[in-house]
Protein backbone atom coordinates (compact mmCIF):
# COMPACT_ATOMS: atom_id res chain seq x y z
CA UNK A 1 0.00 0.00 0.00
CA UNK A 2 3.20 2.54 0.55
CA UNK A 3 4.39 1.52 -2.52
CA UNK A 4 1.11 3.18 -4.09
CA UNK A 5 0.89 6.42 -2.06
CA UNK A 6 4.67 7.07 -2.93
CA UNK A 7 3.69 6.92 -6.62
CA UNK A 8 0.95 9.27 -6.07
CA UNK A 9 2.92 11.15 -3.90
CA UNK A 10 5.32 12.00 -6.96
CA UNK A 11 2.72 12.44 -9.57
CA UNK A 12 1.23 15.75 -7.34
CA UNK A 13 4.97 17.14 -7.74
CA UNK A 14 5.02 19.51 -9.96
CA UNK A 15 6.64 19.25 -13.53
CA UNK A 16 10.20 21.61 -13.31
CA UNK A 17 11.61 20.67 -16.87
CA UNK A 18 9.57 22.63 -18.78
CA UNK A 19 8.91 26.11 -17.36
CA UNK A 20 8.74 28.41 -20.19
CA UNK A 21 6.98 31.13 -20.55
CA UNK A 22 3.32 30.57 -21.72
CA UNK A 23 2.93 32.61 -25.02
CA UNK A 24 -0.78 33.57 -26.76
CA UNK A 25 -0.85 34.74 -30.49
CA UNK A 26 -1.59 38.51 -30.81
CA UNK A 27 -5.10 38.24 -32.78
CA UNK A 28 -6.37 35.89 -29.76
CA UNK A 29 -4.77 38.36 -27.01
CA UNK A 30 -6.50 41.13 -28.42
CA UNK A 31 -9.82 39.52 -28.89
CA UNK A 32 -9.46 38.08 -25.34
CA UNK A 33 -8.86 41.51 -23.76
CA UNK A 34 -11.72 43.17 -25.46
CA UNK A 35 -9.30 45.38 -27.62
CA UNK A 36 -10.96 44.52 -30.49
CA UNK A 37 -14.34 43.14 -31.02
CA UNK A 38 -13.44 40.10 -33.54
CA UNK A 39 -10.44 38.11 -33.92
CA UNK A 40 -10.92 38.67 -37.95
CA UNK A 41 -10.57 42.53 -37.25
CA UNK A 42 -7.69 41.93 -34.78
CA UNK A 43 -5.89 40.23 -38.02
CA UNK A 44 -6.81 42.86 -40.34
CA UNK A 45 -5.66 45.68 -38.27
CA UNK A 46 -2.68 43.69 -38.00
CA UNK A 47 -2.19 43.05 -41.75
CA UNK A 48 -2.56 47.02 -42.61
CA UNK A 49 0.21 47.14 -40.26
CA UNK A 50 -1.86 49.29 -37.57
CA UNK A 51 0.00 47.02 -34.73
CA UNK A 52 2.72 47.18 -33.33
CA UNK A 53 4.36 45.27 -30.14
CA UNK A 54 7.28 46.75 -28.09
CA UNK A 55 7.90 49.41 -31.10
CA UNK A 56 7.92 46.90 -33.69
CA UNK A 57 5.01 46.18 -36.28
CA UNK A 58 3.55 43.26 -35.37
CA UNK A 59 1.82 40.39 -37.58
CA UNK A 60 -1.18 38.34 -36.58
CA UNK A 61 0.73 35.38 -35.43
CA UNK A 62 3.28 37.07 -33.26
CA UNK A 63 3.42 35.67 -30.09
CA UNK A 64 2.71 37.70 -26.98
CA UNK A 65 3.91 37.42 -23.51
CA UNK A 66 3.53 39.50 -20.18
CA UNK A 67 4.77 42.79 -19.92
CA UNK A 68 4.79 44.02 -23.73
CA UNK A 69 3.39 46.82 -24.50
CA UNK A 70 1.14 46.59 -27.93
CA UNK A 71 0.21 50.08 -29.98
CA UNK A 72 -3.03 49.92 -31.71
CA UNK A 73 -3.56 52.46 -34.21
CA UNK A 74 -7.45 52.68 -35.27
CA UNK A 75 -9.57 55.48 -37.36
CA UNK A 76 -9.94 57.92 -34.70
CA UNK A 77 -7.45 56.91 -31.53
CA UNK A 78 -4.13 55.72 -30.93
CA UNK A 79 -4.29 52.95 -27.78
CA UNK A 80 -1.49 51.49 -26.08
CA UNK A 81 -1.71 48.74 -23.51
CA UNK A 82 0.58 46.91 -21.36
CA UNK A 83 0.43 42.99 -21.43
CA UNK A 84 0.16 42.40 -17.44
CA UNK A 85 -1.37 38.42 -18.05
CA UNK A 86 -2.38 35.97 -20.23
CA UNK A 87 -5.54 34.08 -21.20
CA UNK A 88 -5.26 30.84 -19.93
CA UNK A 89 -8.99 30.02 -21.10
CA UNK A 90 -10.74 30.78 -25.31
CA UNK A 91 -13.18 32.71 -23.28
CA UNK A 92 -13.33 35.33 -21.11
CA UNK A 93 -15.89 37.33 -18.94
CA UNK A 94 -15.44 41.02 -19.17
CA UNK A 95 -13.82 41.25 -15.57
CA UNK A 96 -11.03 38.89 -16.49
CA UNK A 97 -10.43 41.04 -19.69
CA UNK A 98 -9.56 44.21 -18.04
CA UNK A 99 -7.35 42.75 -15.72
CA UNK A 100 -5.30 41.34 -18.60
CA UNK A 101 -4.16 44.66 -19.67
CA UNK A 102 -3.04 48.00 -18.06
CA UNK A 103 -4.09 51.12 -20.29
CA UNK A 104 -0.85 53.10 -20.70
CA UNK A 105 -2.16 55.78 -23.35
CA UNK A 106 -5.14 56.67 -25.46
CA UNK A 107 -4.86 59.52 -28.03
CA UNK A 108 -7.70 60.82 -30.25
CA UNK A 109 -6.63 61.33 -33.73
CA UNK A 110 -8.47 64.83 -35.46
CA UNK A 111 -9.13 64.39 -39.20
CA UNK A 112 -7.33 67.33 -41.00
CA UNK A 113 -10.25 68.63 -43.59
Amino acid sequence: MSGVRCQQARNLRPDTRNLTPILVRLDLFLKASRLCSRRTIAQKLCDAGRVSVNGNVAKSSHAVKESDEITITGRDKIISARVLAIPHTRQTSRKEAATLYELVSEESIEAII
